[in-house]
């Protein structure tokens, strides 16, 4: 018999390398095939329901990582709740129509027009599909747990049907309206665009300073004057159909180097410079209010243009005198309308000057620039011509900027509820907080929703017109064509006439509604998800209304969240959310917006090929997500790193209860040892405080306190020193068993607590643990328990751990000065105060093991301290080489090896454990 054979050496089949992208897909197949997630659904029956709302991503293109980071979270949650005594079902969702399918479409070289509507979009359906199951694949393989083979699709005839009924409901309360009122117009999209589908990029415009004769100054102002109006888009000024004021603001008329001209008297110095003028007087000063109703002359046109007064005028730049085309801005449309001003729209569909703007039709807007200033300038009325660099409404999709352009569209009046809406949003708690004020702002300020697009794919709205145009929005026909749509799908709109898609009683001979027509717009695609409240969680029964979670990106408060919010308190008069939690983007390491040009995107697959979906998962929660976020392949090294240490800790735990049977071996707390039962207490904190923060979605802070745990107080500490009694004591002995119910339950505690997160690793830790459940995700969490004199416990080992860390920088300076090597060659001798010695005396262990050293003396609190002993606040340590020989057996250096003549080469204590647990090695001894 050899030496080692007497040591209880861990031993597992538990790989220290986790070999994860090989490794997870097959876990994920079994988890697919055993039904996993409805396993737990159905363990889950009768518990409280916890319900995150998945928002849908747009079917278009594998993921990337902002997929993965949202993902991830809400796999994270679920999995949480789940385990944690709530019946949590995840349906996933995706975004189906609009513009970029099309686009897609146009780029294999579909011709939209070359075909039938009901061919068409059974092209898009088909696309989308298509990516549906590639995303689907991508999420799947970052074993993101859910209801994969029943999502939610935006063109199913069923989630269809029920946003036609949410439309209806707001229809029936007189929220739809049709109307002709500017809108962002992408003209490179030939579609209107709601506010959420705009992004901001910086664009040269040109700055023009132009001047109206006035014709009628009311007697207050003289008629060879001239009013000075400022804009940045020279292509409105064939729209213009007024000058608004400020009524509070005070005008000045002047005389400038022989011209008489009406400005704001606040921006008279500042215009002086700009339009270079030399002498200038003060004529006369008057309020905007006794402007009202003056008339100019149109600069380039044989009309006037009406003085109006609007408080949407500042003086933050121009000249206090607002250029107005009512078709062609929203404070231009508002203002206008109050004094009845024609709603006038130059532009046409694809951006080109239409016949209403004579001597620039068929010319491109921006094109019509520069001609329209050269025409300004022939008529004298181009006072001055500068550029600048601003922030300019762009086209989300196609990046091209957008105008303003009045156009007649179908409108959802959000002001007509708007009071309801700001009331809901009091009533959602918002993670992080400043959520709720971005929200409540964006509602406070936004106009009416237009809802309709000119584009082919997407839900109809449903809509008819009566022979003499009238709009028919009934609830019977609305609830009909519901019908119709969730037994045949949308797409019947584009395969029948008008006169097939009514319901009985409005087609025959005695309908007063002569021959009808249909709409042929489509709805918003914010529409289509902002009612996935109704398509899923109202109308699916294992789901609830409203949800408990909504989680996206924290663009969606001007998106999902935003319109969510509007048809929810529409219909139903309350939010679709009981709480929101945002995150920010994904960013590279530098910061900069990923992106295919720049070559710095990250795809979850290269990751996954190269370190596995777990690190994603690590990486996920030890980011604060609540902004944005860097990301780098560097980042995903590290993240592997820290996953190495979690793995051989769970590992070394593992292989050292592998001889152990909780329900026979496990040792009561009461019978436990002192340094046993503060690691029992300990892990039972960080199971509370694990716990909370998951409750608050804080999943850094569940990472670092279990890997903190993990790593400082089990792998530094505790998993250390137990070596020396978990390889050397009996096997059955009791200090063994105490630290292996010890670890065991860090081990099932730990595994469970890291399942949300990790949920491959626990899987494959989980058959070591011999549970009565097959899976570690059918499990449920533990709850903190606390023990009698805890706190006493906690304050006299937090006062151990000072002293040991002193102790360890006392054996780091005999190693450098060559006093000792290994710590177990060390002979410590502590000089305390009388708090450290106290301390000693009281604690219920053996402190030299504790320390793993071979000796440990106390000295007299009144002992004078050697000379080179390490001086600290409450005590002085010095380190000498231990005396005697090493036991070939426990490694420590003690003079009793040899005290036992049959085993010459071991301790006393290593003899004694040898002869009661070995008779083959007291009638052998040991093989040289």
């Amino acid at each position: 018999m050899k030496v080692k054979d007497t040591l209880n050496l861990g031993k597992t089949d538990f790989k220290m390398r986790a070999g994860l992208p090989t490794k997870e897909p097959v876990m994920q197949a079994a988890w697919e095939e055993n039904h996993v997630y409805a396993l737990r659904q159905k363990l889950n029956e009768g518990k409280p329901t916890f319900v995150l709302h998945d928002g849908p991503p747009f079917a278009n293109g594998n993921i990337h990582m902002g997929h993965a980071l949202n993902k991830v979270s809400k796999d994270i949650i679920v999995r949480y709740k789940s385990m944690n005594g709530f019946r949590a079902p995840y349906v996933p969702g995706w975004d189906t129509h609009g513009l970029p399918i099309e686009q897609q479409l146009a780029k294999k070289g579909v011709k939209r027009k070359e075909m039938s509507m009901a061919d068409y979009r059974e092209l898009c359906r088909q696309f989308a599909m298509q990516e549906i199951d590639k995303q689907r694949i991508d999420f799947k393989r970052l074993g993101v747990m859910g209801d994969w083979d029943h999502p939610y699709i935006t063109l199913q005839p069923e989630f269809e049907a029920q946003e036609i009924r949410v439309f209806g409901q707001m229809a029936e309360k007189g929220y739809i309206y049709h109307g002709l009122k500017p809108v962002y117009w992408s003209w490179s999209s030939e579609s209107t665009l709601a506010e959420a589908e705009i992004e901001y990029h910086d664009v040269k415009s040109p700055s023009i300073y132009v001047a109206f004769d006035v014709v009628d100054g009311k007697g207050l102002i003289d008629t060879d004057t001239r009013f000075i109006i400022w804009t940045t888009t020279p292509w409105t000024i064939p729209a213009n159909q007024g000058i608004a004021v400020n009524p509070r603001f005070e005008y000045a008329q002047v005389d400038a180097d022989g011209q008489k001209y009406v400005v704001a008297s606040e921006l008279l110095t500042k215009i002086q410079a700009t339009l270079g003028w030399q002498d200038v007087k003060v004529l006369k000063t008057f309020k905007g209010t006794a402007m009202e109703n003056m008339t100019a002359q149109h600069p380039l046109y044989d009309r006037t243009s009406l003085v109006i007064l609007g408080d949407h005028v500042t003086l933050d730049a121009g000249t206090g005198l607002v250029h107005t085309a009512p078709g062609h801005g929203e404070d231009d449309y508002k203002a206008g309308m109050k004094y009845g001003l024609p709603v006038m729209s130059v532009v046409d569909e694809k951006g080109f000057m239409n016949e209403d703007a004579p001597g620039f039709t068929g010319t491109f807007y921006d094109k019509a620039n520069p001609m329209v200033t050269e025409a300004l300038t022939a008529k004298g009325a181009l006072l001055k011509l500068d550029f600048f660099t601003h922030s300019y409404p762009h086209d989300w999709r196609t990046k091209k900027p957008v105008i303003f352009r009045a156009t007649t569209q179908w409108f959802a009046s959000v002001d007509a509820f708007r009071a309801q809406i700001l009331d809901a949003i009091d009533h959602v708690a918002f993670t992080p907080e400043w959520g709720k004020t971005r929200l409540y702002n964006m509602i406070r300020d936004r106009g009416d929703w237009v809802i309709s697009r000119q584009r082919a794919w997407g839900v109809p709205l449903p809509i008819f017109y009566a022979e003499d145009g009238t709009p028919i929005i009934e609830k019977a026909t609305i609830d009909h064509v519901a019908d119709l749509f969730g037994e045949f799908g949308s797409i019947v709109w584009s395969q029948r006439e008008a006169k097939d898609l009514l319901p009985a009683g409005y087609t025959n001979e005695h309908s007063p509604h002569g021959e009808f027509t249909k709409e042929t717009d489509i709805m918003d695609v914010w529409f289509d998800s902002g009612s996935s409240w109704a398509g899923v969680c109202e109308a699916r029964p294992e789901l609830t209304y409203p949800a408990d979670l909504y989680l996206e990106g924290s663009d969606q408060y001007r998106g999902w969240f935003n319109s969510s919010l509007i048809t929810s308190v529409a219909a139903h008069g309350h939010a679709p959310y009981k709480q929101i939690l945002s995150q920010g983007f994904t960013l590279d390491g530098e910061g900069r917006k990923m992106s295919k040009s720049l070559g710095n995107t990250i795809v979850p697959e290269t990751v996954e090929k190269q370190y596995g979906a777990e690190i994603i998962r690590l990486w996920v929660s030890t980011v604060d997500s609540s902004s944005d976020v860097r990301v780098s392949m560097d980042n995903f090294a590290q993240i592997s790193e820290a996953y190495r240490k979690i793995r051989n800790t769970l590992r070394f735990m593992i292989a050292n209860t592998s001889d152990f049977d909780p329900a026979t071996d496990a040792v009561a707390y009461a019978d436990l040892g002192s340094v046993d039962q503060y690691l029992t207490v300990r892990l039972n904190q960080v199971i509370a405080t694990v716990k909370a923060a998951y409750d608050k979605y804080d999943f850094a802070t569940v990472e670092k306190t279990i890997s903190g745990f993990l790593v400082n107080e089990l792998s530094a500490f505790y998993l250390d020193f137990a070596k020396d009694v978990v390889y050397i004591e009996g096997a059955t002995s009791l200090p063994r068993r105490r630290m292996q119910t010890v670890m065991f339950d860090a081990l099932l505690t730990l595994t469970q607590l890291l399942t949300p997160i990790l949920p491959h690793t626990a899987e494959e830790v989980w058959p070591y643990l011999h549970q009565s459940v097959d899976y570690a995700a059918l499990s449920d969490l533990p709850d903190a328990q606390h023990f009698p004199d805890q706190a006493a416990l906690l304050d006299q080992w937090a006062a151990f751990m000072h002293l040991r860390a002193e102790v360890q920088k006392a054996l780091e300076l005999a190693r450098d000065a060559k006093v000792i090597g290994k710590s177990l060659e060390a002979h410590v001798t502590v000089y305390p105060t009388q708090a450290v010695a106290d301390l000693l005396a009281g604690l219920d262990a053996n402190v030299a093991q504790l320390m793993i050293t071979s000796a440990f003396t106390v000295a007299a609190v009144d002992a004078p301290k050697p000379a080179d002993a390490v001086a600290f606040e409450d005590v002085a340590v010095h380190v000498d080489h231990a005396t005697g020989a090493v036991c070939d057996r426990c490694r420590m250096t003690t003079p009793t090896v040899g005290a036992d003549a049959h085993f010459p080469t071991l301790c006393a204590r290593c003899a004694a454990i040898v002869t009661a647990n070995f008779p083959e090695a007291v009638a052998d001894g040991f093989e040289a």
